[in-house]
């Protein structure tokens, strides 16, 4: 069986952000987001996921400045940093993170994933890369400081569903959003046509064609143990 979870990066980022993550789950294929919870659209972006109970949201930690902060132990600054990050999405959803990943994927970074992986371990949480939910990137629309739209068009995704997703769980990320003038970022236009084809119904024509179940990472443990051995 093909299991999809849609999962969209940067919830919380900004309202045009939140806006657009929460169009993709109400009327295309998201399923998932993770959100930061230090950005100025945090509260909001919260406030927001208690309206899709179905909606699961995870912890996208966002280590930029302490990644590459000197310090006399950069590990254990990093883990108290993921705990502060971790205690604040708490505070703000009133519950604990579906799973976890990381902004720009700096979990990826030997320095900081031993935290992560601490933080995920103690915590029971799928870390992105690292638990039984295959990892696919490709549905992003720049690459060499160039935007490439044509990577993210209803077509290009409905043929990434068709040769891309395999037997399993597979996490498909994304970054749908609207453009805002006060809230300026090297991906822009680009989540607006990540929104457009998540949205299409085209996709879900798709997703029947393949077999290709939506789940979220509220389904995670349901689907594992429901799996094959």
């Amino acid at each position: 069986m093909k299991y999809l979870i849609v999962n969209a990066d940067d919830f919380g980022a900004s309202h045009g952000i939140n806006r657009g993550i929460q169009e993709a789950h109400q009327r295309g294929i998201l399923t998932s987001t993770s959100l930061l919870v230090n950005a100025a659209g945090s509260r909001e972006a919260a406030e927001l996921s208690r309206t899709a109970p179905e909606l699961s949201v995870g912890l996208h930690a966002d280590l930029g400045n302490e990644l590459h902060a000197t310090a006399a132990d950069p590990g254990r600054r990093l883990r108290n940093e993921l705990e502060k990050q971790f205690s604040r999405f708490e505070e703000l959803m009133g519950r604990p993170p579906t799973h976890l990943d990381s902004h720009h994927n700096l979990h990826r970074d030997t320095k900081a994933l031993p935290a992560f992986l601490d933080l995920a371990i103690k915590h029971g949480l799928p870390l992105r890369e690292h638990s039984p939910v295959r990892y696919f990137s490709k549905f992003y629309g720049q690459w060499g400081g160039q935007t490439h739209l044509e990577q993210i068009s209803v077509e290009s995704l409905a043929r990434m569903l068709e040769t891309e997703i395999g037997e399993g769980l597979t996490e498909l990320s994304c970054h749908p959003g609207y453009v805002e003038a006060d809230y300026v970022t090297g991906y822009s236009v680009e989540r607006e046509a990540e929104l457009r084809a998540l949205c299409d119904p085209v996709i879900v024509e798709a997703l029947a064609a393949q077999s290709i179940q939506l789940v979220s990472y509220h389904d995670l443990s349901k689907v594992l143990a429901n799996a094959p051995r």
